[in-house]
């Protein structure tokens, strides 16, 4: 079996795997051109190309899928993973890789229309962002001098409005901005009649209006760049789209929604004729007011006026009172400065008995005194000491050996220690020694020595 199946092989045609996967491309392109297929997305991918990469799946398998940048921005929504959809495309192999793909042309979501999922998805962003915020809604005025109309000039809308403003507040002046509410360039338009209102100085508020119609005919309503528009509008706008069933972006980012057109120019139109009957009434209630003031103050004055004095006894009793107090400030000062007087003369004799030359003069006695007394004890007692060292003088000359030679004594001291010879035994014979005399000395040898018995 081997070897017939080897020899087969060497007769047919082998394949590079390039050339195996064009084969297997050409075939699925033939057999598939274009299909309609159905499945949840997953691992959605955007890379900076912006073709779209994704996977499509149902239970039971999954198929690789690619949506190329050209056609992907025909798209009135944006896909996510876990959104069930459904495409047209071809199925292709990714010849480097070997790998089977739809190329999809055509994508929806399946069961909801794509401009109701587009509409979800603004929605939710915007809000999130806080565009439909209540604390970003802007009043309306009170008494509007000029009504702005932003609408299609044509057709039963703008003139509806027109009939209402005019029923409710004739003469008002309404300025009609005309723009295109559906189709090629109507979210242009808008947009820059927003802005042209924006420009101007005598803008109060705005109705942004049109007819009912389908999802399809009011979508320039419902794209983000309306969107920014009106919530960057600094003039209150008040939406007014579509039947009372319809809502749109710009009913939500609004300053207000009118479920109409007409309703919109009742909310932003006040009727003339209350304004006129409200002033009356404040009028009557203002008249009232300053009757009853008047009325008032009328009484008020009427008791001042009771208790008014006359200027002349007010005058006199405030001269009297002047007098009595200029008397008592004469008393006042005049004892405060016999007082200051007073203690100023005990100041001036305490200080005269404080001064200081007559404690200088009372000192300078005392030492006096106690310097007479330092130099005669001085004296006593250096006399003393003269007298003491005569006496010690004296004994000390008593004392002196030099007095004993003067009575005709001598000295014998040894040589040449110099010790004095006391007994002759501490002398040998022959021994030089020193004798003292009282005028000079000698140096004699002993010859003989004695001792008494």
């Amino acid at each position: 079996m081997f070897p017939s199946m080897i020899n087969s092989a060497i007769h047919a045609k082998i394949f590079s795997v390039s050339e195996l996967n064009a084969e297997i491309k050409a075939i699925l392109e033939q057999n598939f051109p274009f299909i309609w297929i159905s499945g949840e997305i997953s691992n959605l991918s955007v890379p900076s190309s912006g073709h779209f990469y994704f996977t499509l799946k149902d239970e039971h398998a999954q198929i690789r899928s690619v949506m190329f940048k050209g056609q992907n921005r025909y798209l009135k929504f944006a896909p996510e993973d876990g959104m069930s959809v459904t495409g047209m495309g071809r199925v292709s192999v990714y010849e480097p890789r070997g790998t089977y793909q739809i190329i999809i042309e055509h994508l929806e979501p399946r069961g909801v229309g794509a401009l109701q999922v587009a509409f979800e998805q603004l929605k939710k962003r915007l809000a999130t962002e806080g565009l439909f915020a209540d604390q970003a809604k802007k009043p309306l005025p009170f008494l509007p001098q000029k009504i702005h109309l932003v609408t299609s000039p044509t057709g039963a809308v703008v003139h509806d409005m027109i009939q209402v403003i005019h029923r409710r507040y004739p003469n008002l002046p309404i300025d009609i901005i005309p723009v295109k509410v559906q189709g090629d360039g109507a979210v242009e338009e808008i947009t820059a009649a927003i802005a042209l209102l924006n420009s101007r100085f005598d803008a109060q508020v705005a109705i942004l209006a049109r007819g009912g119609g389908s999802m399809e005919d009011l979508q320039a309503f419902n794209t983000e760049t309306v969107a920014r528009a009106i919530f960057a509008s600094k003039v209150p706008i008040v939406s007014a789209i579509g039947h009372e069933t319809d809502f749109t972006i710009a009913d939500f980012v609004s300053d207000l929604r009118a479920s109409t057109p007409s309703v919109a120019a009742e909310l932003v139109v006040p009727l003339k004729r209350d304004h006129y009957r409200k002033i009356v009434e404040f009028k009557q209630v203002i008249i009232n007011s300053f009757n009853r003031h008047i009325e008032q103050s009328r009484l008020t004055l009427k008791g001042l006026s009771k208790r008014l004095v006359d200027p002349k006894k007010k005058i006199f009793d405030s001269r009297l009172r002047l007098d009595d107090q200029a008397g008592r400030l004469q008393r006042t000062f005049i004892g405060l400065v016999n007082h200051r007087r007073e203690r100023l003369g005990w100041q001036k004799d305490k200080l005269y008995y404080n001064n200081p030359i007559y404690y200088i003069n009372k000192h300078k006695e005392q030492l006096n005194i106690n310097a007479a007394l330092l130099i005669q004890k001085l004296t006593g007692n250096i006399s003393a000491r003269h007298q003491k060292l005569r006496e010690y003088t004296a004994r000390l000359n008593a004392l002196n050996p030099t007095a004993i030679l003067d009575r005709g004594y001598s000295i014998t001291r040894t040589i040449p220690e110099a010790a004095i010879i006391r007994a002759a035994e501490s002398v040998k014979i022959g021994e030089a020694v020193e004798v003292l005399l009282a005028e000079g000395s000698l140096k004699c040898s002993v010859k003989e020595k004695k001792t008494n018995v």
